[in-house]
């Protein structure tokens, strides 16, 4: 039997956390205070498993975006602290269970790198594989997504371009989905990054026992070392480890960098680093705050020994602390304070980019015209047996 009812998803306010995550505040939080310093969190909202990259004068910034679509939210900055969205890499996810509306699926933890003139986004569905899209610019239009390695389990992938073009792809693995976690791989793709090739990777790093739950890998290459950027010890209460090595397939050292410590920033979790024009190096990761979501933070780093050091090393114990407020990164100018966009108001005669659906749309679900001002929503019919509520 089909049961109509006023919609088979629900229409998602993906920054509403800048709106609700201050209880004594009546307007939209801004972390520029205007006098040459920024406040964390950077977006206070929820930007999950944040990676981000510089290109020339500008800053992209990519996250989670599960089940929701149009996904793959990409945002723009001219100085990392703030931010705009300015397009989506994902429209719709080509899987027909996705029509109904899905908690948590799809779309985990993608990087974002820039290679040959071009940007790519990679990310790993646990359920499905591992997806690339790319585009010329980072507004789009992105690609259809391609789908390059068949695999259940594999979760937090990240290319990497050596100098010499071979392409390598990092990731970590889902308990949940594989009954394997806390271990680290690295396996080699093709020179244009389409396809991984299936020779069964290297397992780099096994952080079972002092790294629990290490997962999110970045790739770097500094120095001669090969990097790789990886939290561990759980979302909310964990620490941001660094391993090191001068062959990319290890032995790789360890060594925390970023740890709560004395503050209030629990978990720094995830994240992404960057260079500025100027050569400070800076980086941004997620706060997990329950039912507030995963804030994004910026962190001040250097290097040590070439070993990062990633916020305040206030107890001198070798270990960063994230700050909650800091200069703001010098980028050669100044440039005003903005927000990813916060609007509740349908004056437009398109949806904001800042609007999701909790699965693939339809543009005939909704209306802007039919009463100028407000948002119309349109009963459909589906079967309730095909629901995945």
């Amino acid at each position: 039997m089909k049961i109509k009812t006023l919609l088979i998803t629900v229409l998602s306010f993906f920054t509403f956390i800048e709106t609700f995550a201050q209880a004594n505040s009546t307007s939209v939080w801004n972390p520029d205070q205007g006098d040459g310093t920024y406040k964390n969190p950077v977006i206070y909202a929820d930007y999950s498993d944040p990676d981000a990259i510089r290109v020339g004068d500008d800053y992209y910034m990519v996250s989670s975006s599960f089940g929701h679509f149009p996904g793959l939210p990409v945002l723009h900055s001219k100085d990392l602290a703030n931010w705009e969205i300015i397009g989506h890499a994902v429209q719709g996810y080509p899987f027909p269970e996705f029509e109904n509306p899905q908690h948590g699926n799809a779309v985990w933890a993608p990087s974002i790198r820039y290679h040959n003139n071009e940007f790519y986004i990679y990310f790993s569905d646990p359920d499905r594989g591992v997806f690339m899209t790319k585009a010329q610019k980072p507004e789009g239009p992105w690609e259809p997504l391609k789908f390059i390695h068949k695999i259940i389990g594999w979760i937090d992938c990240c290319p990497f371009w050596d100098e010499d073009g071979s392409a390598y792809l990092v990731h970590a693995f889902a308990n949940s989905r594989c009954g394997i976690k806390s271990i680290l791989s690295v396996n080699k793709m093709n020179a244009e990054g389409t396809q991984v090739i299936n020779d069964g990777g290297v397992l780099v790093f096994n952080g079972q026992q002092n790294h629990p739950t290490m997962e999110g890998p970045k790739m770097y290459k500094r120095n001669g070392y090969y990097y790789i950027f990886t939290p561990a010890g759980g979302v909310k209460p964990g620490w941001q480890t660094v391993l090191r090595s001068k062959n990319i397939f290890g032995p790789y050292e360890d060594k925390i960098v970023l740890e709560q410590g004395t503050t209030k920033i629990n978990g720094p979790h995830q994240g992404a680093w960057v260079t500025t024009q100027t050569g400070e190096d800076w980086f941004l990761h997620f706060q997990d705050r329950y039912a507030y979501g995963r804030i994004v933070h910026l962190q001040p780093m250097k290097w040590e020994n070439d070993w990062p050091v990633i916020g305040i090393d206030n107890d001198k114990n070798g270990i960063g602390e994230p700050v909650l407020e800091y200069q703001k990164p010098n980028v050669g100018k100044t440039y005003p304070s903005l927000n990813p966009q916060t609007s509740d108001e349908f004056e437009n005669t398109t949806l904001g980019l800042q609007w999701q659906w909790n699965s693939n749309f339809k543009t005939s679900w909704y209306s802007l015209t039919g009463s100028p001002g407000f948002l119309r929503l349109y009963s459909q019919e589906y079967n309730p047996k095909n629901s995945n509520l």
